[in-house]
């Protein structure tokens, strides 16, 4: 069975592409039709597109593999998630004066928007608008129409990135892949959708996620985006620390993954055997060396966390914790070592229940959260219109007649028309007139 209505998303992450297709069923939960992975070491980088004319390739040759999961059905266009280093929030305010019966409507509220989303700031490209907050009259009003007042101000959260982040993803998508953009979406947003319940906004919490590019760090409180900031640092910069052992970069990552800790464990001091990157033999490396070249940079991490969130002013009212997510989320003791600079509860992200019908598989795979977010965000129909076949009949052993053929047969079906016999008088007579008629014609001989 084809698939006729579905979303398609596509998360650029710094390590990895990954491509999903999901349709949403009559109780609102999605199920995942495909997805598929692709490597993208080489061509994105701390979240941004690098390499345009190897994206391209890489996004079309994932959308292909996807396409060969879905039976027969074509994806026509893609969401895709934006993310890297320059992303971040920035406040605006719009402010209306009402006058001295004035009551908020509805088209007031609208107003306010349009006049945010003209709003251009200097060499920055505005991702997204987050739901702003109402002061009437300097009081603040979650549901401001209806309410009589003589001023109103809207605060409103602007996620904005540098211009090139949606520019490059175009070249490379659009115009090299040939690959319809259904829109835009701002990947950290997504996923903090994806992993936060509601009770968790509003309590206030911090969600980190740690890519391999960067550390993106989305604040909310009462229910709102409070702040979204992004630490240009992740766990490639941890793995070309450790290349400082005079190893090469694929066995760094491997020795980070097997033996990286982000606490050194003073007791234990035991040597690690590897190939020698000259071709040299075996030689070796203490467990200690390694993860001290660990710890220093998880520090310098979280220390840059800690600064961002005591700039919000939120670092004392995060009721819910840090929900840590993302790839880099995944090394030894990590939590540990978040806990004891914080003093809060941390914990892991997984996929809400009830969103995804076979979520088991995503629930708690940091590789593929982002990608469920950007569907849940997801609107419009990405499947190719495909017109439905005209039904043909066929009869077997039968040759398919001409006109001619089919006016000849209805004229030999006609019935045939019986002639009057004459008779022998008949015959005699017809006799007489020609003899008679031969006797006064006149003959010029």
């Amino acid at each position: 069975m084809s698939y006729t209505d579905f979303i398609a998303a596509i998360d650029l992450g710094t390590s990895h592409i990954v491509g999903m297709v999901g349709a949403k069923n009559s109780a609102g939960a999605f199920s995942i039709l495909a997805y598929e992975i692709e490597n993208s070491a080489s061509c994105i980088r701390r979240g941004c597109v690098y390499n345009v004319e190897e994206t391209a390739n890489k996004v079309k040759r994932l959308i292909r593999k996807l396409e060969n999961k879905l039976n027969g059905s074509q994806i026509a266009k893609v969401y895709i998630g934006l993310g890297g280093q320059s992303i971040h929030s920035i406040d605006y305010s719009v402010v209306k004066t009402l006058g001295k019966d004035g009551v908020v409507t509805s088209e007031e509220i609208n107003a306010l928007s349009k006049e945010c989303q003209a709003y251009r700031p200097d060499m920055l490209d505005v991702l997204s608008i987050v739901s702003p907050d109402y002061l009437l009259d300097d009081k603040q009003e979650p549901n401001p129409v209806g309410i009589p007042c003589s001023r109103i101000e809207a605060h409103y959260k602007l996620i904005v990135g540098r211009p090139s982040l949606r520019r490059l993803t175009i070249n490379s998508i659009k115009e090299r892949a040939g690959i319809d953009i259904a829109g835009f979406i701002v990947s950290p947003l997504a996923l903090a959708n994806a992993v936060l319940s509601e009770d968790e906004k509003n309590l206030g919490c911090a969600l980190i996620g740690f890519g391999a590019g960067v550390t993106t760090l989305s604040v909310f409180k009462n229910g709102k985006l409070v702040d979204l900031s992004v630490i240009p640092f992740g766990g490639h910069v941890i793995t070309k620390d450790i290349t400082s052992l005079h190893i090469v970069e694929s066995e760094a990552e491997r020795l980070k993954v097997t033996y990286g800790s982000a606490i050194v464990n003073k007791d234990s001091d035991f040597q690690i055997q590897l190939n020698s990157s000259e071709g040299m033999g075996i030689r070796e490396i203490s467990i200690g060396d390694l993860n001290t070249i660990i710890e220093a940079r998880v520090k310098e991490i979280i220390e840059n966390v800690y600064a961002r969130l005591e700039a919000t002013g939120s670092i004392d009212s995060l009721g819910a914790g840090i929900i840590l997510s993302g790839g880099g989320a995944a090394l030894k003791n990590l939590p540990e070592a978040i806990r004891e600079r914080f003093k809060m509860d941390v914990r892991f992200s997984s996929l809400r229940k009830g969103l995804v019908e076979n979520g088991s598989i995503f629930a708690n795979n940091p590789e593929f959260l982002v990608g469920v977010g950007l569907l849940l965000e997801g609107t419009e129909n990405c499947a190719s219109y495909a017109p439905p076949k005209q039904e043909t009949i066929t009869v077997e052993n039968a040759a398919v007649e001409t006109e001619e053929e089919t006016r000849i047969k209805k004229d030999l079906n006609k019935p045939k028309e019986k002639k009057k016999s004459v008779g022998l008088f008949g015959n005699l007579k017809k006799r007489f007139d020609d003899l008679g008629k031969g006797l006064f014609d006149e003959d010029e001989g």
